[in-house]
């Protein structure tokens, strides 16, 4: 199975946090899963770090990669195909940084690994 981690999902696994659900804990570890981490979440960490609003050890440019490359997460390029599919999506989350990643779990046919009800209106395949 193909994962793509949300924001808060990605924080959470990193830092062992106990927000993190059981199951996608478990999905995280199970070998056959591959994991990926979009870049719309190096920007998304990187708008909240230089805002105050996201503390972190060390730079997202440093820390984010040093992270993913330490979970064997890996990385995910937004495509003009993930961008067009914008267009097709429901008014239903406010949030473009969500958005974009329904549009990357759909173009891909990735498993969104997220705890937003909002994302889970979205007819993209999302686990919790």
């Amino acid at each position: 199975m193909r994962l793509l981690l949300d924001t808060c999902t990605f924080l959470w696994l990193i830092s062992d946090d106990p927000k993190l659900s059981n199951t996608a804990r478990k999905m995280f570890e199970q070998a056959e899963n591959e994991v990926f981490l979009s870049s719309i979440l190096l920007w998304e960490i990187s708008v909240k770090y230089q805002l105050g609003k996201l503390p972190l050890p060390e730079s997202p440019r440093q820390y984010i990669p040093k992270q993913r490359e330490k979970h064997g997460i890996e990385s995910l390029s937004l495509c003009e195909s993930d961008i067009s599919h914008l267009l097709t999506l429901p008014s239903v989350h406010k949030d473009p940084f969500d958005r974009m990643l329904v549009c990357q779990a759909i173009e891909g046919n990735m498993t969104l690994l997220t705890p937003d009800p909002l994302i889970q209106d979205y007819p993209v395949k999302t686990e919790w």
